[in-house]
Protein backbone atom coordinates (compact mmCIF):
# COMPACT_ATOMS: atom_id res chain seq x y z
CA UNK A 1 0.00 0.00 0.00
CA UNK A 2 0.95 3.24 -0.82
CA UNK A 3 2.14 6.29 1.48
CA UNK A 4 -0.80 7.96 3.44
CA UNK A 5 -1.65 11.15 1.68
CA UNK A 6 -1.95 12.55 5.45
CA UNK A 7 -1.00 11.35 8.58
CA UNK A 8 -0.59 12.14 11.98
CA UNK A 9 1.77 11.07 14.79
CA UNK A 10 1.17 11.40 18.33
CA UNK A 11 -0.58 15.07 16.99
CA UNK A 12 -0.71 17.44 20.10
CA UNK A 13 -2.22 21.11 19.75
CA UNK A 14 -2.99 23.70 22.58
CA UNK A 15 -3.61 27.60 22.82
CA UNK A 16 -1.67 29.19 24.91
CA UNK A 17 -3.99 31.28 28.14
CA UNK A 18 -3.36 33.52 30.87
CA UNK A 19 -3.72 30.18 32.71
CA UNK A 20 -2.22 27.13 31.65
CA UNK A 21 -2.56 25.91 27.60
CA UNK A 22 -5.62 24.72 26.67
CA UNK A 23 -5.09 21.70 24.68
CA UNK A 24 -7.14 21.06 21.74
CA UNK A 25 -5.52 18.27 20.25
CA UNK A 26 -4.46 15.22 22.87
CA UNK A 27 -2.65 12.38 20.67
CA UNK A 28 -3.83 12.29 17.34
CA UNK A 29 -2.54 8.92 15.16
CA UNK A 30 -4.36 9.23 12.29
CA UNK A 31 -4.08 7.52 8.37
CA UNK A 32 -6.27 8.65 5.31
CA UNK A 33 -5.20 7.34 1.92
CA UNK A 34 -5.70 8.79 -1.12
CA UNK A 35 -8.79 8.38 -3.03
CA UNK A 36 -10.30 7.91 0.59
CA UNK A 37 -13.85 9.96 1.69
CA UNK A 38 -13.40 10.68 5.47
CA UNK A 39 -16.16 12.16 7.30
CA UNK A 40 -14.67 13.68 10.60
CA UNK A 41 -17.49 14.19 13.27
CA UNK A 42 -17.64 15.99 16.68
CA UNK A 43 -19.19 18.00 18.86
CA UNK A 44 -18.05 21.71 19.05
CA UNK A 45 -14.75 21.82 20.97
CA UNK A 46 -14.00 18.70 20.19
CA UNK A 47 -10.92 19.17 17.98
CA UNK A 48 -12.23 18.23 14.17
CA UNK A 49 -11.81 22.18 12.60
CA UNK A 50 -8.34 22.57 14.76
CA UNK A 51 -7.15 19.36 13.02
CA UNK A 52 -8.74 19.87 9.54
CA UNK A 53 -6.24 23.35 10.04
CA UNK A 54 -3.29 20.82 10.76
CA UNK A 55 -3.77 19.35 7.16
CA UNK A 56 -2.37 22.19 4.88
CA UNK A 57 -0.05 23.74 7.46
CA UNK A 58 -2.43 26.40 8.29
CA UNK A 59 -1.48 25.44 11.90
CA UNK A 60 1.37 23.74 13.29
CA UNK A 61 1.90 20.71 16.06
CA UNK A 62 2.61 21.64 19.56
CA UNK A 63 3.96 18.67 19.64
CA UNK A 64 3.96 14.66 17.60
CA UNK A 65 3.63 15.40 13.45
CA UNK A 66 1.90 15.39 10.49
CA UNK A 67 2.67 14.58 6.89
CA UNK A 68 1.19 15.44 3.91
CA UNK A 69 2.57 12.84 1.37
CA UNK A 70 5.24 12.17 3.63
CA UNK A 71 6.41 16.26 3.99
CA UNK A 72 6.87 17.24 7.38
CA UNK A 73 4.07 20.05 7.84
CA UNK A 74 6.73 21.78 10.01
CA UNK A 75 9.09 22.07 7.03
CA UNK A 76 8.57 25.19 5.99
CA UNK A 77 10.61 25.10 2.73
CA UNK A 78 8.07 23.13 1.52
CA UNK A 79 4.72 24.37 2.57
CA UNK A 80 4.08 25.73 -0.97
CA UNK A 81 4.03 21.78 -1.39
CA UNK A 82 1.86 20.84 1.31
CA UNK A 83 -0.73 23.63 -0.36
CA UNK A 84 -0.39 22.34 -3.44
CA UNK A 85 -1.08 18.93 -2.29
CA UNK A 86 -4.10 19.84 0.46
CA UNK A 87 -6.52 22.83 -0.59
CA UNK A 88 -9.15 23.92 2.56
CA UNK A 89 -13.03 25.50 1.63
CA UNK A 90 -14.60 26.79 5.19
CA UNK A 91 -17.63 27.36 6.80
CA UNK A 92 -18.52 31.12 4.90
CA UNK A 93 -17.61 31.10 0.96
CA UNK A 94 -17.70 34.95 1.24
CA UNK A 95 -14.63 34.62 3.25
CA UNK A 96 -13.09 32.79 0.29
CA UNK A 97 -14.08 34.88 -2.97
CA UNK A 98 -11.83 37.57 -3.94
CA UNK A 99 -13.43 38.34 -7.04
CA UNK A 100 -16.35 40.40 -8.49
CA UNK A 101 -16.82 37.85 -11.39
CA UNK A 102 -16.79 34.09 -10.80
CA UNK A 103 -13.71 32.74 -13.44
CA UNK A 104 -11.67 35.36 -12.34
CA UNK A 105 -12.12 34.21 -8.79
CA UNK A 106 -11.44 30.66 -9.90
CA UNK A 107 -8.49 31.88 -11.41
CA UNK A 108 -6.57 33.42 -8.32
CA UNK A 109 -5.19 30.43 -6.85
CA UNK A 110 -3.25 29.44 -9.70
CA UNK A 111 -2.27 32.76 -10.61
CA UNK A 112 -0.52 32.89 -7.53
CA UNK A 113 0.80 29.39 -7.80
CA UNK A 114 2.51 30.76 -11.30
CA UNK A 115 1.04 28.93 -13.27
CA UNK A 116 1.22 29.80 -16.73
CA UNK A 117 -2.11 31.99 -18.62
CA UNK A 118 -3.14 29.28 -21.15
CA UNK A 119 -2.85 26.39 -18.06
CA UNK A 120 -5.33 28.81 -16.10
CA UNK A 121 -7.55 29.24 -18.70
CA UNK A 122 -7.45 24.93 -18.80
CA UNK A 123 -7.39 24.58 -14.92
CA UNK A 124 -9.95 26.72 -14.55
CA UNK A 125 -12.51 25.57 -17.00
CA UNK A 126 -12.20 21.98 -15.78
CA UNK A 127 -12.96 23.03 -12.23
CA UNK A 128 -15.98 25.42 -12.64
CA UNK A 129 -17.48 22.10 -14.86
CA UNK A 130 -16.27 19.45 -12.11
CA UNK A 131 -18.46 21.59 -9.54
CA UNK A 132 -21.61 22.52 -12.41
CA UNK A 133 -21.04 25.63 -12.36
CA UNK A 134 -19.21 26.40 -15.70
CA UNK A 135 -22.29 28.07 -16.79
CA UNK A 136 -22.45 30.91 -14.47
CA UNK A 137 -18.41 31.69 -15.40
CA UNK A 138 -19.29 34.76 -16.41
CA UNK A 139 -21.54 36.16 -13.15
CA UNK A 140 -21.13 38.17 -10.38
CA UNK A 141 -20.36 35.82 -7.01
CA UNK A 142 -21.89 37.78 -4.25
CA UNK A 143 -25.55 37.55 -6.63
CA UNK A 144 -25.54 33.37 -6.20
CA UNK A 145 -27.27 31.44 -3.64
CA UNK A 146 -25.45 29.89 -0.75
CA UNK A 147 -25.20 26.86 -2.17
CA UNK A 148 -23.33 28.08 -5.36
CA UNK A 149 -21.20 30.61 -3.47
CA UNK A 150 -19.30 27.40 -2.02
CA UNK A 151 -19.89 25.37 -5.28
CA UNK A 152 -17.48 28.70 -6.60
CA UNK A 153 -15.21 28.25 -3.25
CA UNK A 154 -14.69 24.77 -3.55
CA UNK A 155 -13.50 25.09 -7.66
CA UNK A 156 -11.65 28.08 -6.54
CA UNK A 157 -9.68 25.34 -4.63
CA UNK A 158 -10.08 22.91 -7.63
CA UNK A 159 -8.38 25.43 -9.96
CA UNK A 160 -5.02 24.71 -7.65
CA UNK A 161 -5.46 20.78 -8.74
CA UNK A 162 -5.02 19.67 -5.07
CA UNK A 163 -4.76 15.75 -4.83
CA UNK A 164 -6.79 16.11 -1.37
CA UNK A 165 -9.39 18.68 -0.21
CA UNK A 166 -10.46 19.33 3.33
CA UNK A 167 -13.57 20.75 3.96
CA UNK A 168 -14.52 22.26 7.64
CA UNK A 169 -18.32 22.63 8.25
CA UNK A 170 -18.88 23.89 4.55
CA UNK A 171 -22.71 23.49 4.65
CA UNK A 172 -22.81 24.98 8.29
CA UNK A 173 -24.26 28.19 6.63
CA UNK A 174 -26.93 26.75 4.04
CA UNK A 175 -30.51 25.37 3.80
CA UNK A 176 -30.90 22.23 2.83
CA UNK A 177 -30.85 23.04 -0.72
CA UNK A 178 -27.43 24.31 -0.83
CA UNK A 179 -26.26 21.55 1.94
CA UNK A 180 -27.62 18.54 -0.86
CA UNK A 181 -25.75 20.76 -3.68
CA UNK A 182 -22.56 20.75 -1.77
CA UNK A 183 -22.35 17.57 -0.78
CA UNK A 184 -23.32 15.91 -4.12
CA UNK A 185 -20.57 18.31 -5.52
CA UNK A 186 -17.93 16.56 -3.05
CA UNK A 187 -18.77 12.99 -3.72
CA UNK A 188 -18.48 13.95 -7.24
CA UNK A 189 -15.34 15.16 -6.64
CA UNK A 190 -14.29 12.09 -4.83
CA UNK A 191 -15.60 8.89 -7.34
CA UNK A 192 -15.15 11.05 -10.94
CA UNK A 193 -12.10 13.21 -10.04
CA UNK A 194 -10.40 10.56 -7.59
CA UNK A 195 -9.47 13.59 -5.10
CA UNK A 196 -9.21 12.63 -1.49
CA UNK A 197 -12.22 14.20 0.65
CA UNK A 198 -12.06 15.13 4.33
CA UNK A 199 -15.03 16.41 5.26
CA UNK A 200 -15.62 18.20 9.02
CA UNK A 201 -19.02 18.16 9.87
CA UNK A 202 -21.89 17.67 12.37
CA UNK A 203 -24.66 16.76 10.10
CA UNK A 204 -25.01 12.99 10.37
CA UNK A 205 -26.84 12.66 7.00
CA UNK A 206 -23.53 14.07 5.59
CA UNK A 207 -21.33 12.33 7.63
CA UNK A 208 -23.23 8.80 6.66
CA UNK A 209 -22.49 8.81 3.05
CA UNK A 210 -18.62 8.45 3.40
CA UNK A 211 -16.57 5.72 3.25
CA UNK A 212 -15.40 6.03 6.70
CA UNK A 213 -16.47 8.13 10.23
CA UNK A 214 -14.14 9.23 12.79
CA UNK A 215 -15.37 10.55 15.58
CA UNK A 216 -14.05 13.18 17.62
CA UNK A 217 -14.11 14.31 21.75
CA UNK A 218 -12.35 16.21 23.62
CA UNK A 219 -9.36 16.29 21.15
CA UNK A 220 -9.13 12.51 20.93
CA UNK A 221 -10.01 10.17 18.11
CA UNK A 222 -13.12 8.18 20.20
CA UNK A 223 -14.59 6.04 16.91
CA UNK A 224 -13.46 4.91 13.06
CA UNK A 225 -14.58 2.95 10.87
CA UNK A 226 -17.24 2.71 8.34
CA UNK A 227 -20.90 4.21 8.54
CA UNK A 228 -21.90 1.02 8.87
CA UNK A 229 -20.50 0.18 12.05
CA UNK A 230 -20.34 3.37 13.89
CA UNK A 231 -23.67 5.13 13.93
CA UNK A 232 -25.58 1.64 15.62
CA UNK A 233 -23.28 2.58 18.41
CA UNK A 234 -25.98 4.83 19.96
CA UNK A 235 -25.03 5.46 23.69
CA UNK A 236 -21.37 5.74 22.26
CA UNK A 237 -22.85 8.74 20.34
CA UNK A 238 -24.65 10.35 22.50
CA UNK A 239 -22.27 9.90 25.39
CA UNK A 240 -20.05 12.12 23.26
CA UNK A 241 -22.63 14.90 22.83
CA UNK A 242 -24.02 13.30 18.90
CA UNK A 243 -27.47 12.08 18.03
CA UNK A 244 -27.24 9.03 15.36
CA UNK A 245 -29.14 9.97 12.51
CA UNK A 246 -32.70 9.95 12.46
CA UNK A 247 -32.94 6.81 10.51
CA UNK A 248 -30.60 5.15 13.36
CA UNK A 249 -32.84 6.49 16.16
CA UNK A 250 -35.76 6.15 14.92
CA UNK A 251 -34.96 2.19 14.63
CA UNK A 252 -33.06 2.36 18.38
CA UNK A 253 -35.92 3.67 19.85
CA UNK A 254 -37.93 0.62 18.16
CA UNK A 255 -35.96 -1.87 18.89
CA UNK A 256 -36.20 -0.74 22.43
CA UNK A 257 -39.82 -1.80 22.53
CA UNK A 258 -39.24 -4.95 21.32
CA UNK A 259 -38.80 -5.03 16.81
CA UNK A 260 -37.03 -6.92 15.20
CA UNK A 261 -35.17 -3.96 12.94
CA UNK A 262 -31.91 -3.55 12.11
CA UNK A 263 -29.77 -0.74 13.27
CA UNK A 264 -27.66 0.16 10.46
CA UNK A 265 -30.48 1.51 8.04
CA UNK A 266 -28.80 3.92 7.23
CA UNK A 267 -30.64 5.71 4.39
CA UNK A 268 -34.27 6.70 4.27
CA UNK A 269 -34.88 4.04 1.39
CA UNK A 270 -33.25 1.52 3.82
CA UNK A 271 -35.47 2.65 7.09
CA UNK A 272 -38.61 2.22 5.03
CA UNK A 273 -37.48 -1.09 3.28
CA UNK A 274 -36.70 -2.54 6.92
CA UNK A 275 -40.11 -1.31 8.53
CA UNK A 276 -42.02 -2.22 5.41
CA UNK A 277 -40.50 -5.98 5.69
CA UNK A 278 -41.32 -5.55 9.12
CA UNK A 279 -44.98 -5.10 8.80
CA UNK A 280 -45.21 -7.77 6.36
CA UNK A 281 -44.58 -10.99 8.38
Amino acid sequence: MENPILKTEHLTFSYPTEDAPKVILDGVDLEIQAGAFVAVLGHNGSGKSTLAKHMNAILLPSGGKVYVSGIDTADEERLLDIRRTVGMVFQNPDNQIVANVVEEDCAFGPENLGVPPDEIRTQVDAALRAVGMYHLRDHAPHLLSGGQKQRIAIAGVLAMKPRCVVLDEPTAMLDPIGRREVLETVKKLNVENEVTVVLITHHMDEAAQAGRVIVMSDGKIVADGAPRDIFPQVEMLRSVGLAPPETVELMYELRKEGLDLPLDALSDEECAQALYTLLSR
